[in-house]
């Protein structure tokens, strides 16, 4: 599988493609992928989800991959590595809050733009860039700076929205690296315990509930289940897995474990949540 690397801090780029685009890859930086036009399939850790101009993917690092074309499709492509989220430009009090906000889009297929009036306020800033690019007037690439550091702000606010009551920007930078580690193991229920948690933190397992719950708006255990619960969601809709293959990936004992932790949580079988909310063709 190939993988891509971004040497410089960001990036722009503009691709028209008449055929699919099925070589699966992935990345060491983050890409915010807009569709100017066209339609087809976006593939992403072996979940699809159909595009049409006005979605904006967010690709993060490790994820792989795909587009797949049903129409000629004009795709706008932001690419942003640490180095930039780091830099100056947002701030150092909101940097490690910026960067474990992106590292939440994670695992998440579709459009990030939930909140339909920013799919509004995002294609204006999209025709600016693709007009500085093509102009070459004076200031144009400072101007398109601009216009990509409101959209990283943009596409970071819509995560937050999804995320835990209790995650904002008050959240200690402490509990923000336990989400994002939980996040980054969560196919490895070891590595999910609270007792490894407590361990590589160094937070007393005694307390750890509270102080995530203090801090987060939810317990450890809390924020574990509804994850891995939005994981399970996201396969039965946008994946061709079968159920015992998602139950494998995600680290529960079997099929019939999955089973029963998500009528738990749903009310019914994985299965019945399939046929209901199917998106896959």
């Amino acid at each position: 599988m190939r993988r891509e690397n971004l040497h410089g801090a960001f990036e722009i780029g503009f691709n028209r493609h008449d055929e699919s685009l099925l070589k699966e890859h992935d990345h060491t930086f983050f890409e915010l992928v807009y569709i100017f036009s066209g339609t087809g399939l976006q593939w992403i850790n072996g979940n699809c989800f159909p595009y049409h101009d006005g979605h904006l993917f967010i690709v993060a690092p490790g994820d792989v991959h795909s587009f797949e074309i049903h129409t000629p499709t004009d795709f706008v492509n932001i690419r942003f590595n640490d180095i930039y989220v780091h830099s100056s430009v947002f701030g150092a009090g909101n940097i490690r809050r910026l960067e474990f906000i992106l590292q939440h889009a994670n695992h998440r297929p579709g459009c990030i733009l939930r909140n339909t009036p920013d799919k509004l306020l995002v294609r204006p800033l999209v025709d600016a860039i693709v007009r500085e690019h093509a102009d070459r007037k004076p200031y144009g690439s400072e101007i398109v700076a601009h216009c990509v550091n409101t959209i990283i702000v943009v596409v970071a606010r819509n995560i937050a929205m999804f995320m835990p009551e209790g995650v904002d920007e008050r959240a200690d930078v402490h509990a923000l690296d336990i989400l994002r580690s939980i996040q980054s193991s969560i196919y490895d229920t070891g590595r999910v315990s609270a007792r490894e948690i407590s361990r590589r933190f160094g937070v007393a397992e005694s307390y750890l509930g509270r102080y995530m719950k203090r801090h987060t708006g939810e317990t450890m255990r809390e924020y574990v289940s509804r994850y891995r619960l939005m994981l399970v969601e996201n396969r039965l809709v946008y994946s061709r897995m079968r159920i015992g293959e998602i139950a494998a990936e995600l680290g529960f004992a079997d099929e019939s474990h999955m089973n029963k932790f998500f009528r738990r949580h749903r009310g019914c079988s994985p299965t019945e949540w399939r046929r209901r909310h199917g998106a896959v063709p």
